[in-house]
């Protein structure tokens, strides 16, 4: 499920991840986004906006953690872990990621598998 919408509220986006949804784009979307948004949904993988992702991101990092410091998990990951991680949360798909990294796609992958496992998340989408 994809959500499209001219809402852009973070609470929408939390909702609308928890039910589902493998993207949540605004109506103002391009033509190209709309298209990667659908092809990232039908192989599982996951699509939001790229501000919306933006602004998630910079409240999570923002966000004061329980202990005072990352979480522990995070030290687990590679730098270049850490740089998929990054741009996984700016909304790119593994073909978006393997083109800006200039490796091959199964190479983005096995990143993503392995950050999901250190994290102990289920999918990108929901823990």
């Amino acid at each position: 499920m994809i959500v499209l919408t001219t809402f852009d509220r973070n609470e929408y986006v939390y909702q609308a991840m928890k039910a589902g949804a493998s993207g949540f784009l605004l109506k103002d979307v391009r033509r190209g986004q709309l298209a990667a948004a659908i092809r990232a949904a039908m192989t599982g993988d996951t699509l939001i906006a790229p501000s919306i992702t933006r602004r998630l991101i910079e409240e999570f990092c923002h966000r004061p953690s329980r202990d005072g410091g990352p979480p522990a998990a995070l030290a687990e990951l590679t730098a270049r872990e850490l740089e998929v991680l990054e741009l996984i949360g700016r909304g790119l798909t593994n073909a978006e990621i393997s083109a800006g990294l200039s490796v091959a796609e199964a190479t983005v992958k096995t990143h993503v598998a392995r950050i999901l496992g250190k994290l102990e998340l289920r999918d990108r989408t929901r823990p």
